[in-house]
């Protein structure tokens, strides 16, 4: 979790520094109130469950799509929504044998939230602004194996952090780091009750920002 960890200072730091702006000046008219990001990017999954052995069932790693939405709230804060899809082979781990594929997982992954921004501009005049955020949602799990099918659905809180590089007046681009953490729900998916792991789950991924 020192991940997590770091995430949640990052996360604290880019806060009081945003809060202590919106306090300093009410809201003022940028032009634009929303930001709109289609993103693509890569998806490492945690472990589901681990087995005796330093065996593991967990979802391979796999491409992610999606689209963020954030509106304004402050210059500095935003409200966002975010979906992001990803589909996976489920497989088996087991020691020094690799893993086993035993099903295919599609994994619908929702949202909401709040970003905090620390715009600056560099040496060179770039338009640069880290962020961080911070939010809550689901993660709905739809598994398909042979003739078996099932559904599982578990809440996942989530931090992330990236920067936004602007290329011009309404468009940047953005890179971006978000950690869902969650449990799987075996009770949903198989009716056993199975505790299985907290995971972290990353999305790394890069996008175009369109700002309106």
């Amino acid at each position: 979790m020192r991940a997590s960890s770091f995430a949640a200072g990052v996360i604290a730091l880019f806060g009081a520094t945003s809060l202590a702006s919106a306090q300093a000046s009410p809201p003022t008219a940028s032009g634009t109130a929303f930001e709109l990001t289609p993103y693509a990017g890569y998806m490492i999954f945690g472990d589901f469950l681990k087995g005796p052995l330093g065996t593991n069932i967990s979802n391979a790693p796999s491409p992610i799509y999606g689209v963020q939405l954030g509106m304004k709230l402050y210059p500095n804060i935003s409200l966002i929504g975010n979906i992001g899809y990803s589909n996976a082979n489920v497989t088996v781990g087991v020691p020094f044998l690799g893993g086993y594929s035993i099903a295919q997982s599609s994994t619908l992954l929702y949202d909401g939230g709040l970003q905090l921004d620390l715009p600056m501009t560099t040496a060179s005049g770039f338009r640069l602004k880290p962020f961080a955020q911070v939010g809550a949602g689901a993660m709905r799990y739809n598994i398909n194996a042979s003739i078996l099918n099932t559904n599982a659905t578990n809440f996942a809180a989530n931090i992330g952090a990236g920067a936004d590089l602007g290329l011009g007046q309404s468009i940047g681009l953005r890179l971006m780091a978000k950690d869902y953490i969650g449990k799987f729900n075996f009770r949903d998916a198989t009716q056993l009750d199975i505790q299985g792991q907290t995971a972290n789950n990353w999305a790394l991924s890069a996008g175009l920002r369109f700002d309106f």
